[in-house]
């Protein structure tokens, strides 16, 4: 009898989000976090039933009192060796100012040419390919520490 069904390990991969906002300068918007001396995109972790857009528009505002709708996804980024997805998306502004929150001390916008070198890796990386060619919806692997990963060695 040949089975039908082979039972598998159920892998169980986490969901990120992240925010490419920019100016009327072509500068992106960049948060420092509060908890390390690390700047990033805004964003964060997909939460129980929650969609990956509803997500976003939610971490955008708790880091930059923006409130933003995602317009295109820029990039799906498998960080294989975390069991982690992360989706780039574009984002308009429709509303709010930029504030300070608890989770970041600064925002600024940034040049692409004027990243500030405490910049995670990977989300420069996710930066680059937006403005590479911002119609297109990157596939990539990331793999190598993060920048938490570093922080903490």
């Amino acid at each position: 009898m040949i089975p039908i069904y082979q039972k598998r390990d159920l892998i169980v991969f986490t969901i990120g989000v992240f925010g490419i906002i920019t100016d009327d300068k072509d500068r992106v918007l960049l948060c420092h976090r509060r908890d390390f001396d690390l700047w990033n995109l805004p964003g964060g972790g997909v939460e129980a039933g929650e969609s990956p857009w509803a997500a976003l528009v939610r971490e955008i505002e708790e880091e930059t009192g923006l409130k933003a709708v995602p317009v295109h996804l820029s990039g799906v980024y498998s960080k294989t060796d975390k069991n982690e997805i992360v989706l780039s998306f574009f984002c308009q502004v429709t509303g709010g100012t930029i504030q300070l929150t608890d989770e970041a001390d600064q925002i600024e916008y940034f040049h692409l040419d004027r990243i500030p070198s405490n910049t995670s890796l990977k989300q420069v990386e996710r930066i680059k390919d937006y403005f590479a060619d911002k119609t297109r919806t990157y596939y990539k692997v990331q793999t190598g520490p993060s920048a938490i990963d570093l922080i903490n060695v």
